[in-house]
């Protein structure tokens, strides 16, 4: 009877410390900015997300959520950029990194200083975005498959919830892991491939 006591107890206070624990665990940035209404906002982990250009207030959701790092892959004279955006996010105690990418010519080099940028400091919170998540989403697609390891089956599937890329972008996707040696071998590769 004490043993059947001793184990009752015992489960009971291991169903409340589980309770507390899952409780007192934060969510994470990427789960909490999905609130804040930024235009084809996608969240990957629970450190990295892209979107469309978020408002100066959508900004200073993103550092209370703790987004450290903010990257803008497109040009600042873009009719919808917030033209103080550096300033805004560094004011905001968060990193920013702006890489222009042109939007009819991706290039492997964009890709490369992306790269080296992401891997700096992999796996502090980070936002990727552009105008409309079309070059983010692809950008982010590609650092997945080449540089994490994501299957492009399963990362494929979060590239084509935001958009279908146009031809240009069709090819920079596929050509770019084939050249680091990485079969692209899926449905979505195959059919841009004319497969």
């Amino acid at each position: 009877m004490e043993i059947k006591l001793f184990f009752s107890t015992w489960l009971l206070l291991l169903k409340f410390s589980l309770v507390f624990v899952a409780t007192a665990v934060p969510p994470s940035f990427a789960q909490e900015a999905e609130d804040l209404k930024i235009v084809n906002y996608i969240a990957y982990s629970e450190s990295l997300a892209s979107s469309g250009q978020p408002s100066k207030g959508a900004l200073e959701g993103l550092a209370r959520v703790g987004v450290e790092r903010v990257v803008y892959l497109a040009f600042r004279d873009h009719d919808t950029a917030l033209l103080d955006e550096d300033r805004v996010v560094r004011d905001l105690g968060m990193q920013f990194v702006h890489i222009p990418v042109i939007w009819e010519a991706p290039t492997v080099a964009d890709f490369e200083m992306f790269s080296a940028v992401m891997q700096q400091a992999e796996g502090i919170n980070t936002l990727v975005h552009c105008q409309v998540n079309w070059r983010a989403s692809s950008f982010v697609f590609l650092y997945r498959v080449i540089v994490q390891g994501v299957p492009m089956d399963d990362a494929v599937l979060a590239l084509n919830s935001i958009w279908t890329p146009s031809a240009s972008w069709r090819e920079f996707v596929v050509t770019l892991p084939d050249a680091h040696n990485l079969d692209p071998d899926c449905e979505f590769c195959a059919a841009l491939q004319g497969g």
